[in-house]
């Protein structure tokens, strides 16, 4: 019997790859590698802090998910890659034969070396981080105290949108600073996004703060050093979210990488010198001009290229170099608002948001969630 494809990481680019060589005639027996019960749409993530969307709205289960395609699921952390003998290692102990293998572990957040960030910092990228924050929320409203403020660092689309939201959600009981290290928020955003980033921020009463590097984080406190200041500042905090950065670390460190860690990979998206191996999504670094956004777009564009080519590479066929197509930017800016440049549309507030929650829902994995999720908006719509 063929080795299978094995798939490590079921997010944006091992999930969608695995549903892609799930459509392929002949194809191989298929194996993700999977630790989290759920896959998280992550754009929503910011709509379930608000509840404005449920947890199986933007969450389903893998085995749901995998159900009916023939696709394999191992609940279990991929930890070593053996390239010379094919095979892949896990913390449950598994010993994995591949005939392909396709490394799609995303990145993690990165502190940049900055004293107390692994201690103190929040992150947001998990469903557990959702709880955390939201609980933090919960227990700012019911105990009040003046002069709380809630600081993000990095001004990048997560920073923003997450600052934006704790904004609206906590109106009145504490203040949301925005730190960013450079010049400017959203240094790679569309001119236009950027421009309703900034009128968002204004009106929601956001502290951006630019040119402004973490020193250290405490439980309670950073300290800052503010371009043209003298001294250090201390800032009172009641938590520290963490956006600033991100790393990746795949799990066999003898693979080309660049300093960041993502794997270097060919135009292919094979990894350079491991005709075997492949890279997908936040993980990889595939050369661009200009270089690619660390974003889910990326990823849904080349889960189906990088199918395609795991089937040409058994087959010996000529693989197919991945091309980028810019389809836009959208950012949400607050409870029901957004903006948005691309598809031929440039627009902001809350049509923006109906658009941009159309649009992701056309991404949703599975054929049955899409429909779902859809009757629940189109439920909500009319009730207003």
């Amino acid at each position: 019997m063929q080795a299978p494809i094995v798939i490590i990481g079921g997010g944006f680019g091992g999930l969608y790859t695995a549903l892609e060589l799930a459509k392929q005639a002949n194809h191989p027996p298929l194996l993700l590698v999977e630790p989290n019960e759920r896959f998280v749409f992550s754009p929503f993530l910011y709509e379930l802090l608000s509840a404005e969307l449920a947890l199986w709205q933007l969450a389903p289960r893998y085995d749901n998910l995998l159900a009916g395609h023939g696709i394999g699921w191992l609940k279990d952390r991929a930890t070593a890659i053996t390239p010379e003998a094919s095979k892949l290692h896990t913390v449950g102990g598994k010993e994995l034969n591949y005939s392909r293998l396709v490394v799609a572990t995303g990145a993690a957040p990165f502190s940049f070396g900055v004293p107390g960030v692994e201690t103190y910092a929040q992150t947001f990228r998990t469903l557990a981080d959702v709880d955390r924050l939201a609980a933090l929320i919960k227990k700012i409203k019911q105990q009040p105290q003046p002069l709380q403020r809630i600081a993000v660092v990095g001004a990048g689309p997560t920073g923003v949108e997450l600052a934006c939201k704790l904004a609206d959600l906590l109106k009145g009981f504490a203040v949301v600073e925005l730190l960013e290290r450079g010049p400017q928020c959203l240094a790679n955003a569309k001119a236009f996004n950027r421009q309703q980033a900034l009128l968002a921020l204004q009106r929601l009463d956001v502290r951006l703060r630019c040119n402004c590097e973490v020193l250290s984080v405490g439980a309670h406190e950073l300290q800052l050093n503010q371009e043209g200041s003298e001294t250090p500042e201390q800032l009172k905090i009641a938590a520290v979210i963490w956006t600033a950065g991100q790393q990746s670390k795949p799990p066999c460190p003898q693979l080309p990488q660049q300093r960041n860690g993502k794997l270097q990979c060919l135009a292919n998206l094979q990894v350079q010198d491991f005709p075997e191996i492949f890279g997908i999504g936040d993980g990889a670094f595939v050369p661009h001009d200009p270089p690619l956004p660390a974003s889910a777009q990326v990823a849904f564009q080349q889960a189906p290229i990088l199918a395609r080519n795991l089937m040409r590479s058994l087959a010996a066929e000529p693989l197919e170099d991945f091309v980028w197509r810019d389809l836009g930017e959208m950012l949400s800016l607050g409870v029901g608002k957004a903006s948005l440049t691309g598809m031929g549309i440039t627009l902001a507030g809350p049509a923006a948001q109906q658009i941009r929650r159309w649009a992701y829902l056309t991404r949703l994995p599975g054929a049955q969630l899409p429909l779902k999720v859809a009757a629940g908006w189109l439920g909500e719509f009319l009730e207003h």
